[in-house]
């Protein structure tokens, strides 16, 4: 079946850089678009990044433009999340999802989901 192991979360301090890996088996990777949602206590889900299965189209929420790095390795089937410059309100459990069409900043167009990885960021 279908999987995505996020990793690479934490305790980091403000203004720190962390990146987050999400490794997918089970689909084939190389068709897929990948999206990074994250999700803080009380709030709702928020898209964060998005990239097309070919990498040559990404999307950034308006939050993290600038800061954040969406990229992929096809080879290791894994999509990573470089998150610079880190902020309080940053801090969430962090999504990765699959889609088998295009790049999207709606959770609700993805197919497939991770866990999640949480990430906390101390001013």
């Amino acid at each position: 079946q279908v999987q995505l192991v996020e990793s690479g979360g934490g305790l980091v301090q403000v203004g720190d850089s962390l990146r987050l890996s999400c490794a997918a088996s089970g689909l084939t990777f190389s068709t897929y678009a990948m999206g990074w949602f994250r999700q803080a206590p009380g709030k709702e889900r928020e898209p964060v990044a998005s990239i097309s299965w070919n990498a040559v189209g990404a999307y950034y929420g308006d939050s993290v433009k600038g800061r954040f790095t969406i990229f992929r390795d096809n080879a290791k089937n894994t999509v990573y999340l470089q998150m610079n410059s880190l902020k309080p309100e940053d801090t969430a459990v962090y999504y990765c999802a699959a889609r088998r069409r295009g790049i999207s900043s709606r959770g609700e167009e993805y197919d497939y989901w991770g866990q999640g990885t949480q990430v906390t960021v101390s001013s």
